[in-house]
């Protein structure tokens, strides 16, 4: 059964802390592919009214996970990974986004883009040499074992 929002109300607008709007994937591979002429248009001024400090967006790295898979995927769009790494990095990195730990997508989003990792992987090593984590990673995938400064390590 699903759960019950009927009696869900937002809280007044004159609140000194804006709600924040969750942009989904869709959102991004418009904007980035601007495969859809009209949603592209649409998406990119959602972006600029939260530019100009109008709506306050938020996302998160799930969101930004599908959008780097979306976009590579052969099947879908074959977007070169330094191109993903670029222009969805410059996207996050404005000040128009909410995104919880947004230096280490954008770090993991970097390395994407330099190499053959998938891009969760990346997320895990960006997370992992964060403070105050010790650089360890509790995983049976051997790729790890490449990586400078990370330490594989099996339970």
């Amino acid at each position: 059964m699903a759960p019950d929002h009927s009696r869900r109300t937002r809280p007044c607008v004159c609140r000194e802390v804006p709600l924040s709007d969750f942009v989904d994937t869709s959102i991004f591979v418009r904007l980035l592919t601007q495969d859809d002429p009209e949603k592209s248009a649409r998406s990119l001024e959602l972006f600029r009214r939260a530019n100009r400090g109008e709506i306050d967006l938020r996302t998160s790295e799930a969101v930004v996970a599908e959008v780097v898979y979306v976009l590579a995927s052969p099947v879908m769009y074959g977007t070169p990974r330094s191109v993903i790494s670029s222009r969805l990095g410059a996207l996050l990195s404005g000040n128009s986004l909410r995104l919880d730990h947004k230096d280490a997508v954008l770090d993991a989003l970097q390395w994407y883009g330099e190499s053959n990792f998938h891009f969760v992987d990346c997320l895990c090593v960006a997370h992992a040499g964060r403070e105050p984590l010790t650089g360890s990673i509790y995983s049976y995938d051997r790729g790890f074992d490449r990586i400078p400064g990370i330490r594989r390590l099996e339970p």
